[in-house]
């Protein structure tokens, strides 16, 4: 006889715990199946984002960051360190015991809430019915009230470079050198390239990214990511834009990239090459064909606003279905499948979901960018305020960057809001708030806020929409 839950969860990363303890919290019977195992050969919890992802990443930037102040800032603060030395075995290990300790903590959360974690792969079959394969043991048949599909995504391959994990690497390889390569090439300038590119080139690498759309970062807005671009190049990333790689021919210790632009054919040889151009919904096993789950023509789980699938008493969530892939939308994506099988009337506000890149300075920003109000043909006002004029920014010597609001002149609210410099992932939550709260820029306006703090750079770009900052000169715009 079959084991029945009431709910079942495939997939154990930020979207399928987070769905399974809410599950369990509402007092249903949870199982939540996952198959990763650990390169300490032990199984885990977390998926791709506490694995291989997110978390592992942030620790090389932070790591790699302070690197680069010790060596190029230290001294402006009249902090003489003398020779630097570079333990990067140290640097790693620090950062897979952090990693370490927040997948061990979401087993302890699993314990907690008696959650039953099935360590193994999970199929959707027919009547919401689950093929449960151990990582040890017999195939089993589970059953139960509601399926929750939260198997994330993969990095997407490409022929031109067939990764080995050796000298062509994806996101996952990229976070194990063990020595810096002298000279890197990363093919793709999004999230993942930027990021990872940023921590080597820190550490001494030379970094070339190859980017086959004319566009830098065509999703943020152009302002910024103008600003950006600037930031970038002169940190030492050497980005190509509208370069189509076409092949790459791998050596011992080297590979030899071939990739054409608007100049013609060019040929780069790399010590060490990272793919980085996106994911894809992994959906390999994950659904038997006479599950009745749809999918569309990208292999996207179709699913309406709430993340229900074709199949009534299914739900698909994070990477596998419509909108941005991130951690924090597929977090919010498992709650609101939770409760809405418990029949609450919980809903995502999907317009503001904010985006960031964990560069230095950051990027982040949420809403409309200028492009889209623009095209949309309402009338609209901005506000741009350098973090030049902060005062605690200038302190901390991180006076790169600007924040900036778009905001519809007819009505005064908030549209989107865009920060590129230090904090940004912190900063941009204000503007999370404000379109949460339908807020005016007006409320904006009126508030207080703390001196000295990077936050003020917020407030002078919410007053200059209305030429109304004090800290910044301003020219009118022509009507």
């Amino acid at each position: 006889m079959s084991e029945k839950y009431d709910v079942i969860v495939i997939g154990g990363g930020p979207g399928g715990y987070v769905a399974a303890i809410r599950a369990a919290q509402l007092g249903y019977k949870t199982a939540c199946i996952e198959k990763r195992i650990n390169k300490q050969g032990d199984p885990a919890l977390g998926g791709t984002c506490l694995n291989v992802g997110c978390i592992p990443s942030k620790a090389l930037l932070d790591s790699s960051w302070k690197y680069h102040e010790a060596e190029e800032a230290f001294s402006d603060h009249g902090i003489g360190v003398g020779k630097l030395n570079l333990d990067l075995d140290t640097m790693l290990q620090r950062k897979d015991k952090i990693v370490l300790q927040l997948t061990g903590g979401i087993a302890q959360l699993f314990k907690a809430n008696k959650v039953d974690w099935l360590q193994g792969t999970g199929q959707l079959k027919a009547n919401k019915q689950v093929a449960f394969k151990p990582l040890e043991g017999d195939e089993q048949t589970l059953e139960a009230e509601n399926v929750v599909l939260a198997a994330g995504s993969v990095p997407i391959d490409i022929p031109v470079a067939e990764v080995d994990q050796q000298i062509i690497v994806d996101s996952t390889g990229a976070l194990e050198f063990t020595s810096v390569p002298k000279k890197l090439g990363v093919i793709g300038a999004g999230v993942i390239g930027l990021e990872l590119g940023s921590v080597w080139a820190r550490l001494g690498s030379q970094v070339t990214v190859l980017e086959a759309v004319d566009t830098f970062l065509p999703a943020v807005d152009q302002q910024i990511a103008k600003e950006a671009m600037k930031q970038f190049t002169k940190q030492g990333l050497d980005i190509h834009l509208g370069a189509r790689v076409t092949g790459s021919k791998k050596n011992k210790n080297s590979v030899r990239v071939t990739y054409t632009d608007g100049d013609g054919e060019h040929e780069e040889t790399f010590d060490r090459l990272i793919v980085a151009v996106g994911r894809r919904p992994y959906t390999e096993g994950l659904l038997s064909q006479d599950a009745g789950v749809t999918l569309d023509e990208r292999n996207f789980i179709y699913v309406d606003n709430q993340c229900r699938t074709d199949v009534p008493g299914v739900y698909a969530i994070g990477d596998l279905v419509r909108g941005p892939a991130l951690a924090h939308k597929a977090i919010e994506e498992g709650v609101m499948v939770a409760e809405v099988i418990a029949g609450e009337h919980t809903q995502v506000n999907y317009d503001a979901v904010p985006g960031v890149i964990y560069t230095h300075p950051e990027v982040a920003w949420v809403g409309k960018t200028e492009e889209e109000v623009k095209e949309s043909g309402e009338p609209y006002k901005t506000g741009v305020v350098p973090f030049a004029a902060n005062g605690r920014a200038l302190a901390a010597g991180e006076s790169a960057g600007m924040v900036k609001f778009v905001v519809d002149e007819k009505s005064d609210r908030v549209l989107g809001m865009h920060v590129l410099g230090p904090q940004a992932s912190e900063l941009v939550q204000q503007g999370v708030i404000s379109l949460e709260f339908g807020a005016s820029i007006e409320d904006l306006q009126l508030m207080v806020f703390g001196h000295p703090s990077l936050s003020e750079t917020v407030h002078e770009a919410a007053l200059a929409t209305d030429y109304k900052a004090i800290h910044v000169a301003q020219r009118r715009r022509k009507k």
